[in-house]
């Protein structure tokens, strides 16, 4: 593994240094995005949450998400990007980082030395699973369990390779999941393999992390239908080598979604989440579906949500410090882009 990192350094270096410098075109771009949510839990535990997943850790609270402000800047082969990220769900998303560095979400450079091979690195968001860290890349507020206890991010290098038509192929190695610095020498293996029919009304992508005891496989299909109705699933499956032996984990999610008007849209997601061998450290099988309208008001979306979850064991608390093997949430989101 030393070896072949030392080697691929040197060959990107030496692609760097032998290309030819092309400063013809330029381009600037600026992004910015902000969130904010109420959520409630109709169990309302006493002193609890009863939220198990990523972002959404409140009840009966008004809480600020995330304000982000992006900057991408590129010039003839190479390019740079900034991400930056303050709030609570950008706390939780570099939740290994300390200081000024929690807030970089993404900071990665690019040379592209021709329309097939592109080279990148950083840290870049993860490119397993189907939901996104920020919220307005969402149709749901609150997030599923897979996206929740996979990885959020990665930093190292990686190449991304056109193999013709619509398919491509990336691979990479990377510090340990989720670190932005470490004093490990441990690096994991990243890949994607992706495909598309060729209106890219279909497509298909096989994910992949690994190294010393972790492994990861990935899939995520997209079917686009018709301009107003889309299917999506994901299913992610997790092992890591423990202190009492191999465990695993495995996420099935599907996500429906439709948009009568151009104005609103509703999404049903629905998953089952196995961590009956307690690896993410739930101890039970989880179903949860969760219905979400999407209100677009220029560049403002309002999310209503209603989450339902069932629980093989009693983890979910109520009132009075009783447990229940069920629980319902509310929230209202809103989150605005431009």
């Amino acid at each position: 593994m030393k070896f072949s990192i030392t080697t691929g350094i040197f060959l990107l270096a030496y692609t760097f240094s032998v290309a030819q410098i092309d400063s013809t075109k330029s381009a600037t771009m600026f992004s910015f995005s902000a969130d904010a949510y109420y959520r409630y839990d109709l169990n309302n535990p006493s002193g609890k949450t009863n939220n198990l997943t990523s972002f959404t850790n409140s009840n009966n609270s008004f809480e600020l998400g995330m304000a982000s402000i992006k900057a991408e800047h590129s010039i003839g082969k190479v390019s740079g990007t900034l991400d930056l990220g303050f709030g609570r769900r950008a706390n939780e998303f570099s939740y290994n980082d300390a200081n000024s560095l929690a807030s970089v979400k993404q900071l990665f450079l690019t040379y592209a030395p021709n329309s097939h091979i592109k080279f990148t690195m950083g840290k870049f968001a993860t490119h397993i699973g189907y939901e996104m860290v920020d919220a307005q890349l969402n149709r749901n507020y609150s997030m599923s369990y897979g996206f929740s206890y996979g990885p959020f991010f990665h930093t190292g290098v990686k190449a991304d390779i056109g193999l013709g038509g619509n398919t491509n192929f990336m691979i990479g190695v990377a510090n340990p999941t989720d670190f932005s610095t470490t004093i490990s020498s441990t690096k994991v293996m990243i890949a994607q393999l992706s495909t598309a029919n060729k209106s890219n009304h279909l497509k298909a992508y096989l994910n992949y992390q690994g190294g010393s005891g972790l492994s990861q496989l990935d899939l995520v299909f997209n079917a686009y239908l018709s301009k107003q109705f889309n299917l999506a699933y994901n299913f992610s499956h997790r092992t890591d080598k423990t202190n009492t032996g191999t465990k695993k984990w495995t996420s099935n999610a599907l996500y429906v979604n439709y948009d009568p008007l151009e104005s609103f849209g509703l999404t049903l997601r629905t998953e089952y989440f196995n961590d009956k061998e307690n690896l993410a450290g739930l101890n039970s099988g989880i179903f949860q579906a969760t219905t979400s309208g999407n209100i677009r008001v220029n560049n403002l979306t309002l999310i209503p949500e209603i989450r339902w979850e069932k629980s093989n064991n009693p983890i979910f608390e109520k009132s009075g410090g009783q447990t229940s093997q069920s629980t319902t949430s509310f929230i209202l989101a809103a989150v605005y882009h431009f």
